[in-house]
Parts: C-alpha cells; structure tokens; sequence
C-alpha cells in the first residue's frame, strides 16, 4: 500500500471506453448509525452474504479495469489497513485522516497527489449495487464529457433505493441535468453514491474537513453537475436495518443473478 504524498505513475486509457484508471472509497467514517457493530469493526469490513463492503466496491473497480484505488481511514484504521493489505488488485492507496477527519470534500482532496491530473471514480464505502445490462462503471465513464462536466453522479429511482430513508435528493431532465429538491418536494431520485469528478473541481478549496455537497452546488450554479440514472438495483448499508435488508434480498437471488 502507498501512503498520500506520492506520486502515481500515468497509466494509459485501455479499450475504446477512456476508464479512469484511479478511484477511491470514502472508508474513514465513523459508521455511527451502524453501531453497535461499528463500535468493534469499521463500517467498510462490514460483511453482506460473506464478503465485505469495501471489498465488494473494489470487486466492481477491478472489473472495468481500475488499476489503483485510494481508500481513506479513520476510524479502526489499523483493522481497513490490515485486511487492505490482503489485496493484489486494484492497488491500494492509503489517505491516512487518523489525525483529522476532514469529510468527504475534504478527504477527497487530501487525496489528490495520488488520484492524479485526470478524472476519477469516488464511491462511498456503505453502498453496493448489482449491474444492469452492462456495469454502471463503465456507463458513467462512456457518459462523461469532460469539456462539460465536472462532476457526473450515478442516481436512482427513489422508489428502488433500498435501505434509504429520507425525500430523495435531485429531479433530472431528461438530458441529464439535475436540480436539488426543494424544502417541500419529494425528489424522484437518490444520489448513489457512485461518481465521477474531475480534479478542477477541488481547485479553490483548502485543506479543511467540508462535503462534498459544497461542490456539487457549485458545479451545478456553472452547469457542470449531470446525472446518470442507473438501471440496476442498489443498497444503502449504513444501519444495522439496512444491511439486514440487504442480506435478505440479495439471498433471494440465484448466484448468477448479477452481471
């Protein structure tokens, strides 16, 4: 594992479809919704059907090609490191916040050294999916226009986001182009918590802990926030509720259920 403060190497597109090469998890909360279980074990070595959170995550990078993925820790860092340690792909950048946890802006940004100079995927570490017709990964990257985009979001029908509990978060034109809910409004759709961003969108922030939600208000003020929505289903495992949710509906399915 590398820690932030290195450089990576440029790795090339591969394919026709430009994958970024370069991702990371948001794994340094402190999981307090999901306690008791986050009092001994972090929320990203939470276990659905046997395997972990965060494993499951770098599963869904490894299989569109992502070769390096930056996972940030906090909370229980030593036990994140240690299970991390047992993977040879994608490759695993530590972003150490032991000191401070700076959020999700702001974790995102301490990273940058080792996410480089191009576009990136960010996925939160208590969110996991199955794929539609084709990986929802490869479908933000094919979407991404990066003379126009500076942050793309993978969304979802409110209706199909299990272990959610809240009003949603965006309506989205037809085009792509979302707008927040208003105070009085249910949204149609959920932010999944799968995304790409472009490193420009960092460019006036300060290393201070701040959500990412500041910056998405700012690229969607310059029109440069879009939405895919996804077409397969998807999972919040932030409580104990909703990874017992998950754990029952994903053992409904057959094992060859998923793409």
């Amino acid at each position: 594992m590398i820690r932030a403060g290195h450089q990576p190497v440029a790795i090339p597109p591969v394919g026709d479809v430009p994958i970024p090469r370069r991702a990371m998890v948001l794994a340094a909360g402190l999981g307090t919704r999901m306690r008791p279980i986050t009092d001994t074990v972090p929320k990203p070595l939470v276990r659905v059907r046997g395997r972990t959170l965060i494993d499951t995550t770098l599963d869904r990078l490894d299989e569109v090609g992502v070769e390096a993925c930056v996972v940030n820790v906090h909370h229980l860092a030593d036990q994140v490191r240690a299970h991390l340690a047992r993977r040879a792909r994608p490759q695993v950048l530590i972003s150490d916040e032991t000191d401070r946890l700076m959020e999700t802006g702001g974790g995102v940004r301490r990273a940058l050294p080792l996410l480089g100079d191009d576009p990136f995927f960010v996925i939160n570490s208590d969110v996991m999916w199955l794929n539609g017709v084709r990986p929802a990964l490869t479908r933000l990257a094919e979407a991404w226009d990066d003379a126009r985009m500076d942050a793309l979001l993978l969304v979802l029908r409110l209706v199909g986001a299990h272990g959610y509990e809240g009003p949603g978060d965006f309506f989205v034109d037809p085009l792509g182009r979302p707008r927040h809910r208003r105070s009085h409004e249910i949204a149609p759709f959920v932010h999944a918590g799968v995304q790409v961003l472009s490193p420009r969108l960092f460019e006036d922030t300060t290393d201070e802990p701040f959500s990412l939600n500041r910056l998405y208000n700012q690229a969607l003020d310059e029109d440069r926030l879009w939405a895919l929505p996804h077409d397969g289903e998807w999972y919040h495992v932030g409580t104990p509720a909703g990874l017992d949710l998950a754990e029952h509906r994903l053992g409904e399915r057959s094992p060859c259920s998923d793409q």
